[in-house]
């Protein structure tokens, strides 16, 4: 069955344990035919909080009338680095509205591997963003492939901004460069994949002060999902890697990372 996977980690740990999915897509179509379910179970893995950002106009009014009904799904909206052709100048008029209910910018940022869009463009969508974020005192939820270093030099040209480098995937390089600008690291399913052994070595030595845990479902599943669909339930795989990387308690890794998703966005 789907759910064994994560259900077996679950009895392991705490049942009142709190967890935040701190990045997930709960407004795709691909939830509308069990959305309920599926808060269901994430609910009764502890999950209780779901930071959910747009990542186009067009998907804007969908998610606000998503965070009106379920009072748990906490919005972003912003322009992302892979629809840059879709997005307009008038966009960038009508963001500030969703914004004063927003709980971040984004998610947005730049992407090495979006050959169809140039870096430029990229870059003018990612620093319009960038004066939303700071005019409006609101986080940023940040999407860099193979684009760090770039992503950090623009942030450079705004100081005092904060935010998420979601689904992180760098260098211990980059993740110290991360940290020092005052960001956090997203830390999603790839810690679960064996495979992924550098990574791994170095999420075992990172403060949990600067983590947050994140599914980006309906995308990425963890190892024991691969090929199917994501969902915020499958968090607790992602829980349970880190903790036993760290050789710490899932209920100290959950605790803490619970309370940083909750600092940065005002949960």
């Amino acid at each position: 069955m789907q759910l064994l996977a994560y259900e077996t980690v679950w009895n392991r740990f705490d049942n009142n344990m709190q967890l935040i999915d701190s990045h997930c897509h709960l407004d795709d179509e691909r939830f509308d035919i069990d959305r309920d379910a599926v808060l269901e179970r994430a609910q009764h893995a502890g999950i209780d909080h779901f930071v959910v950002p747009a990542v186009a106009a067009s998907g804007w009014s969908r998610l606000k009338v998503l965070a009106e009904r379920y009072p748990n799904i906490h919005p972003a909206y912003g322009l992302h680095p892979w629809f840059c052709e879709q997005h307009s100048p008038e966009d960038l008029i009508l963001l500030p509205q969703y914004l004063q209910h927003a709980k971040a910018v984004g998610e947005c940022g730049l992407d090495a591997m979006c050959k169809h869009v140039s870096m430029d463009d990229q870059l003018y969508w990612f620093r319009a963003q960038l004066t939303l974020a700071a005019d409006y005192n609101l986080p940023l939820i940040i999407h860099a492939v193979k684009s760090i270093d770039l992503v950090l030099r623009a942030l450079k040209e705004f100081p005092g901004l904060k935010g998420v480098v979601h689904s992180f995937y760098g260098s211990q390089q980059q993740a110290d460069a991360v940290i020092a600008q005052g960001f956090y690291l997203g830390i999603g399913s790839a810690v679960t994949h064996a495979k992924n052994s550098r990574f791994r070595n170095m999420i075992a030595t990172l403060p949990l002060e600067v983590l947050m845990l994140e599914t980006d479902a309906p995308d990425q599943p963890s190892a024991s999902h691969r090929g199917a669909r994501n969902e915020p339930a499958f968090l607790l795989e992602t829980l349970h890697a880190v903790a036993t990387l760290q050789d710490i308690s899932a209920d100290e890794v959950a605790s803490t990372c619970y309370a940083n998703a909750r600092r940065l966005f005002r949960i």
